[in-house]
């Protein structure tokens, strides 16, 4: 099938089925001393928020994958503004080298550094990408941990004949980026779990300032570019 929707669903299932036996599997014993009875629960949401959370009643960890995240990574224009781009090329992994199967792959272990870093008792309020946060990340890629995560994901897609792509690739000049959006621009964009829409009244140079309309109308929202999405 080649609906993109479906197609990044189900590379988002086989990053759930990764993070579960590739990550989670050789940690799970010490995770569950930390805080007994703990599981981890993977899913796939319908938007862009990709992220980490800890529900303590249940004991539960769940890890969710955007959809649009997925598909933003298969594009150096859409892969540009998230932090993972940036993580690779600053910190060397995957010997900086961009391409979708890594983005995806440390997007895995980003996510599960996140699960490491709650259980070690070193998430905190206004400091979730602190250097306890990037200690355990680091290690990940030393230990051969996110490679691992790598040539599972790249094997799994394989077999259900949606090859992941390896061709690296750079990221647009933010001056090329500018150029590819215009004041009165009817444009649509996520925020949590909805969808906004809006018009672009200022192009600046790393967002748009964007007057919502609609559902969304009397809203006003400065949204880096690569979220936003024209609107049909």
């Amino acid at each position: 099938m080649n609906d993109p929707k479906y197609q990044a669903r189900r590379l988002g299932e086989l990053m759930c089925e990764v993070t579960q036996s590739t990550l989670w599997q050789p940690a799970a014993a010490w995770v569950k001393n930390r805080v007994p009875s703990s599981t981890l629960v993977c899913r796939v949401g319908s938007g862009q928020a990709t992220y980490h959370r800890f529900d303590p009643q249940y004991k539960q960890h769940q890890i969710t994958y955007g959809l649009r995240m997925i598909q933003a990574k298969h594009q150096p224009n859409t892969a540009s503004g998230w932090l993972s781009s940036r993580e690779i090329l600053k910190r060397g992994y995957f010997d900086g080298e961009l391409s979708t199967l890594n983005l995806l792959a440390h997007t895995c272990c980003h996510e599960f550094a996140h699960l490491l870093q709650h259980s070690a008792g070193q998430r905190f309020r206004g400091s979730v990408h602190n250097r306890h946060f990037y200690t355990i990340l680091d290690e990940l890629h030393e230990n051969g941990g996110a490679n691992a995560v790598r040539e599972e994901l790249a094997e799994r897609a394989g077999q259900i004949g949606m090859p992941l792509p390896e061709q690296t690739f750079e990221l647009p000049n933010p001056s090329q980026q500018r150029a590819g959006w215009n004041v009165g621009e009817a444009v649509c964009f996520d925020h949590g779990l909805r969808d906004f829409q809006g018009e672009i009244v200022r192009v600046n140079r790393k967002t748009c300032t964007v007057h919502g309309t609609g559902k969304s109308r009397g809203t006003r929202y400065r949204v880096p570019m690569q979220m936003l999405r024209r609107a049909t």
